[in-house]
């Protein structure tokens, strides 16, 4: 026989098309972790003070003593954080197809590497820290570094495995001659 059924056939696109909407919703996932992100930067920017102690150090005395630097940097954070988002919808959106294929696999891939390893060492650290495992040095907020492992840096691991999802999803959906005429490539 040549082919297959029409019933292995159809196993098999569902099965291609569910790998694909795994990708699909890994990107709108990501693209609403890292637009949420920003929602909190811009507030922090715009002079929101609310679960500012939770970040502690450094970045809550610079945000606590206010002028316009910690504004511009909030803001900054905020800026990067939405293109980070906008970088998640090019994978799965239509107007994504404008650029180039290689510059999406390539970006997508560094925001993927940079925000696991980011947040995975810090939620890994700081875990260790709070279990009693590693002994930093001088004093320890442990209010905020709770928050870190819970909260901060996990949102960055969980975009960042998010977004690798979604590369990893436009990149099988787009590798094969006949999909990139389908994608527009």
């Amino acid at each position: 026989m040549t082919g297959g059924t029409g019933a292995g056939r159809e196993r098999s696109a569902r099965a291609a098309s569910g790998r694909w909407a795994v990708g699909t919703v890994a990107a709108y996932a990501a693209a609403v972790a890292a637009f949420a992100y920003a929602l909190v930067s811009l507030y922090w920017g715009l002079g929101g003070h609310a679960l500012v102690a939770t970040v502690g150090g450094y970045v809550e005395q610079f945000a606590r003593r206010g002028g316009a630097l910690p504004v511009v940097v909030a803001l900054a954070a905020a800026a990067a954080k939405a293109v980070g988002g906008l970088l998640a919808l090019a994978l799965v959106r239509p107007w994504g197809r404008r650029v180039p294929r290689r510059w999406l696999l390539i970006g997508s891939s560094a925001a993927s590497v940079l925000l696991v390893g980011y947040g995975g060492l810090n939620v890994l650290a700081g875990a260790l820290v709070l279990l009693g495992v590693i002994h930093p040095a001088g004093q320890v907020d442990r209010t905020a570094l709770r928050w870190h492992v819970g909260v901060w840096d996990l949102w960055f691991l969980v975009w960042g495995i998010l977004l690798a999802l979604a590369t990893i999803g436009y990149w099988r959906r787009t590798g094969r001659p006949g999909n990139r005429v389908a994608a527009g490539r």
